[in-house]
């Protein structure tokens, strides 16, 4: 018998981010023991590691548009359960976000083509106007026969919540930029719902706060719901700052939510929510940002992300090379003082740290802010937005406006110096720390907004984060950057402005270092061996601050067959890896089913897990109706007969 590949698109080749560990998988468990190699550390007992990801659940029509941040949000987490004796069992837990376009997906079995249209589509210098105004057209009219009588799942918020998971007041939250956050149960991952600022839905009404929700009121008011898949947590105020990016004027909005739980009742502590950031001029692509104790910087680049660049025939994703950099900058509470610091075009999707340098003034012998630092993965173009849904990047087309040089393809770990002494918005520094690819950076958090010293992050040893068409970015490498000792070396002998870097060595010749003392250090995966984001759990009472471990989840891809498809037998593991040296792995946790390369993952403490807030409800998938003997089906409305043709017709139009 011939062997077909299920993973075949229309063009005849597998689409590279719906193939091999990154195919979804649908198979959800609950907490399940694991067996496991070495030994587990003490400081892990109790708490658990967490990874979101796209895993689409409809996924039938296999030639259709696909883009890796596409999918609806699948948890997949490690719990170390303490036990009778002191022992720790590691149990393994996936589940899929009950998002309510999940809900209206599970319940709908002639779905083909998922709910929201694809990233892959909005990206694409080929697709035309009229399929995209019919892609977007279904999918609002869906959500609108949702509301209507007769519907057995409303479509309330669009969000799949699939990019990050974070802690804050007694509540862990799944991310995504097309919606607000939505809390789940550590440690079985159970949903919760949609927070809104003051309090998440299945919260009994005594945990609601006074103040606003996000968003506010108006027939708008839903885009200003719409939350960064990266919101910070202040690791001494314990506040949550977060922005909100939309398609309409003024494009973003700022939100500060405050840790209740510690508070005293008689004290109402401070919010901001939905106040406008003044200055952007076009809905944008805005993925990340940037918070230090006192300032917060929103990125105004290039990339964006607008409906109304259909009407000038572009993608409503476009990239413009001969754009600009702006990086705002304002005091944490202030987002109507903003300055702007323009500079050379760029992508980032993520910032590593963001830190204050400040002095004492003589006068009034106050600490003031004299300027911000930031760490981030730069791009130096859009490629891997294109080349994440399997689609060739345009050729960027030299224009006589532009005023900066090209640069070469890189993603590289990128120090800024923003100035605010005096009235000159100046970048004192701009370069690159490390020559080598450099993604999903991650810090101690508890140094987080503070002059850390040490960076984690992912590397590629072989190709870029901006992967050649037809081909996936697979993480060989994990990274630590001594960025303290890089920085020492740059402000020493700073490279060249913009495009200069501080260490020029390739993967190779940093892993053929003998220097104990070298600032980068790489574990390097065994061949065929491909790992994810990584997250650093301190030791306790740690003699310096890379004391500790770093988890990934790891795959060892001998396991795919000779088309490149998983079997269901595929099995990761999570591996714990001692971070000072970043050699020895002192534990494998062998899962019981594969986990897919995904995105963002995070660390939850045993005490962040017992000091969650009381829930009232969780979301549950539907019950199917059982008939019962005898029963007589009833004899739909002719109205019902309409509402069904109609949303039928809707459920498979522009595939």
């Amino acid at each position: 018998m011939t062997f077909v590949n299920e993973r075949q698109s229309r063009s005849g080749k597998p689409h590279p981010y719906l193939h091999g560990n990154f195919a979804p998988i649908h198979r959800v468990q609950p907490l399940t023991p694991c067996s496991y190699t070495g030994s587990i550390p003490e400081e892990l007992a109790g708490g658990e590691y967490v990874r979101n990801g796209g895993n689409p659940v409809t996924n039938e029509d296999l030639g259709r548009d696909a883009h890796w941040f596409d999918g609806d949000g699948m948890l997949s987490g490690v719990a170390f359960r303490k036990q009778n004796g002191g022992s720790i069992q590691p149990e393994f837990v996936n589940q899929y976000i009950l998002t309510d376009a999940y809900l209206s997906t599970v319940t709908t079995p002639s779905l083909r083509l998922p709910i929201l249209p694809s990233i892959a589509a909005l990206v694409n210098p080929a697709s035309s106007l009229f399929l995209l105004i019919l892609r977007i057209f279904r999918t609002m009219f869906l959500v609108f026969l949702s509301n209507l009588p007769g519907s057995q799942q409303v479509i309330k918020k669009i969000s799949v919540a699939n990019t990050g998971v974070l802690y804050h007041d007694g509540r862990a939250l799944a991310t995504c930029e097309s919606g607000p956050p939505i809390r789940v149960s550590l440690p079985g991952l159970e949903t919760v719902g949609w927070f809104d600022g003051c309090k998440a839905e299945g919260e009994p009404s005594t945990e609601e706060v006074p103040g606003n929700a996000f968003g506010g009121e108006g027939i708008l008011s839903f885009m200003k719901e719409w939350t960064t898949a990266h919101p910070r947590v202040d690791p001494i105020t314990n506040e949550l700052i977060l922005f909100h990016s939309t398609f309409i004027a003024p494009f973003v909005h700022y939100s500060i939510i405050p840790c209740t739980q510690s508070c005293s009742s008689f004290i109402q502590p401070q919010r901001l929510v939905n106040l406008a950031v003044p200055g952007i001029k076009s809905a944008k692509m805005m993925h990340d940002f940037g918070v230090s104790f006192t300032h917060t910087i929103i990125m105004d680049l290039p990339l964006s992300l607008d409906p109304r660049n259909l009407a000038r025939n572009l993608p409503a994703v476009s990239y413009d090379p001969s754009g600009r950099s702006r990086f705002g900058i304002f005091p944490r509470w202030n987002p109507e003082d903003i300055r702007w610091f323009e500079t050379n075009p760029c992508c980032i999707f993520h910032t590593a740290n963001t830190w204050d340098e400040a002095i004492i003034n003589p006068t009034t012998n106050q600490s003031e802010t004299t300027a911000i630092n930031m760490l981030a993965c730069r791009l130096t173009s859009a490629s891997l937005v294109f080349s994440a849904g399997d689609i060739a990047a345009p050729i960027p087309k030299p224009s006589s406006s532009t005023t900066y040089p090209v640069e070469e393809e890189q993603c590289r770990l990128y120090y800024y110096r923003f100035s605010l002494s005096g009235t000159e918005n100046t970048i004192t520094h701009q370069f690159a720390l490390t020559a080598i690819p450099f993604e999903f950076p991650s810090l101690r958090d508890d140094k987080s907004m503070s002059a850390a010293r040490y960076i984690y992050g992912c590397s590629v040893s072989d190709s870029s984060f901006g992967a050649a068409l037809g081909r996936a970015v697979k993480i060989d490498s994990l990274v630590k950057v001594d960025a303290e000792a890089l920085l020492q070396r740059g402000n020493h002998r700073p490279p060249v402005h913009i495009s200069g870097c501080v260490d020029t060595r390739s993967v190779s010749e940093i892993l053929a270092s003998t220097n104990p003392n070298d600032p980068i250090k790489i574990f390097k995966l065994p061949q065929g061996f491909y790992a994810q984001e990584s997250r650093f759990v301190p030791r306790q009472n740690g003699t310096s601050e890379d004391d500790g471990w770093i988890l990934s989840y790891i795959f060892d891809e001998s396991q795919l067959d000779e088309y490149g498809n998983a079997p269901p037998s595929a099995k990761s593991e999570l591996w714990i890896i001692e971070a000072k040296e970043m050699k020895e792995v002192v534990c494998r946790v062998i899962l019981p089913q594969r986990v897919p390369y995904g995105l963002h993952g995070n660390w939850f403490s045993e005490e962040e897990i017992l000091s969650q807030r009381p829930v009232e409800s969780i979301r549950c998938l539907p019950v199917p109706k059982v008939k019962v003997l005898g029963e007589v089906d009833e004899e739909p409305s002719a109205w019902m007969e309409m509402w069904m043709g109609l949303r039928g017709w809707l459920l498979n139009l522009a595939g």
